[in-house]
């Protein structure tokens, strides 16, 4: 990109540094779960990236103080942008396990089927339903729950594809999305669905199963951190900022687990590099909760943000939206499972408020009450939808 066409405003490069952070993420545990190295040299490409637009953004905030009052404003969106490069950062960490070739065990792929949000690589058949059809057209994240976040066609790939990219036969969707959103898409590019494994009694855990579990958790967490800490910023919710440092806090006790499991496990592993792998991830996951909770010294100290930050996360692909769960709507009374809110609105749930308590990351067994209030996290599209399950317009952010 030429400098006619980057971003020139505050606002364009945060919701292009969060974008991007976002997109780092998700491809550095794509890189990790397929052993790719071409999506880990992607992460690297945007992390460069990144580098450039935060100095971008440094100059314009500086040029943009005119006085002290401006420039403590701009100080706390470079406090922003600099937490969000840290994101960024810990996502190339978690590629580089695949550029330095560490390795992670197979245990480890198998359980990332299973966490919050899992990475599939679905290849589109002769006469799937999907094929001409615009990403806008098929609306997988509204209608599947499911994210498109590179599309691979030959050996060309396209990162972040846009709503007006088309699908085309033999095309490889990179998704991301919850488990049940799988088979979704599977279904629009003709492939036959994942059959179910068999139900077999467990084995029981070994150290090195342990040590798997724990780092599952900890992407989990880090992915729920770094959601509700941008919740925080967009509702002004100090409440918010303040779980998001438990929640940072649980990472570094995980952490700490982990690498109690690895040394244990070490005698059991076939290659050792795996157990640094397995180091690599979990010290990644801790550095995310880490910026995620920096994110939120603003408004957990009740100090004032720039308004640009806000409009910037209203503007983003992926948006938060808090919602209150109304007497008499669709939702009071069912279960998350049962309203499938994933699937059918594209939105996921970070977190439910009931009277003072939290459930962060709530399971589908969860039934709603009226008065629960939801932070959730999804398209823009997906707004609506949501807004008709729990009986009323979302709540707007502060400005």
């Amino acid at each position: 990109m030429d400098d006619e066409h980057r971003p020139a405003t505050v606002k364009e490069l945060l919701v292009e540094l969060k974008d991007a952070s976002e997109l780092m993420v998700d491809l550095a545990y794509a890189a990790v779960f397929f052993n790719d190295e071409k999506l880990a040299r992607e992460v690297r490409r945007l992390d460069e990236r990144m580098a450039e637009q935060l100095r971008r953004l440094r100059i314009i905030a500086m040029l943009a103080a005119r006085n002290p009052e401006d420039a403590e404003q701009m100080a706390g969106v470079l406090w922003i942008g600099d937490a969000i490069q840290r994101i960024g950062d810990a996502a190339e960490d978690i590629a580089r396990v695949v550029a330095a070739r560490l390795g992670i065990p197979d245990a480890l792929r198998q359980d990332l089927r299973h966490a919050d949000e899992m990475t599939a690589r679905v290849k589109v058949r002769e006469e799937a339903p999907a094929i001409g059809r615009t990403l806008r057209e098929l609306s997988l994240a509204t209608e599947t729950g499911m994210w498109v976040i590179a599309i691979r066609s030959g050996i060309d790939w396209r990162f972040d594809p846009g709503p007006d990219d088309v699908v085309s036969v033999g095309d490889a969707l990179l998704v991301r999305g919850p488990e049940e959103g799988v088979n979704l898409v599977r279904a629009l590019a003709g492939a036959p669905p994942i059959p179910e494994g068999p139900s077999e009694e467990a084995p029981p855990l070994s150290e090195l199963d342990r040590a798997v579990d724990i780092l599952v958790e900890m992407k989990d967490l880090a992915e729920a951190c770094v959601g509700l800490a941008y919740a925080s910023i967009l509702f002004n919710d100090r409440a918010l900022a303040a779980e998001v440092g438990a929640l940072e806090a649980r990472s570094d006790a995980l952490h700490d687990e982990l690498e109690s499991w690895v040394l244990r496990a070490a005698p059991e592993a076939r290659d050792p590099d795996e157990l640094r792998g397995l180091l690599r991830l979990g010290s990644a996951s801790e550095s995310i909760c880490d910026a995620a909770r920096d994110m939120t010294w603003y408004v957990e100290h009740g100090e004032p943000l720039h308004p640009v930050i806000q409009l910037a996360l209203e503007e983003t692909e992926e948006t938060s939206i808090e919602i209150v769960v109304e007497p008499g709507s669709l939702a009071e009374g069912r279960s998350l499972k049962d309203l499938r809110l994933e699937t059918e609105t594209g939105m996921f749930v970070l977190a439910i408020q009931r009277g003072p308590r939290w459930t962060y990351r709530p399971r589908g067994s969860f039934v709603l009450r009226a008065g629960d209030r939801l932070i959730t996290v999804g398209p823009e599209e997906g707004e609506a939808e949501l807004a008709r399950l729990a009986g009323r317009a979302p709540v707007p952010a502060e400005p």
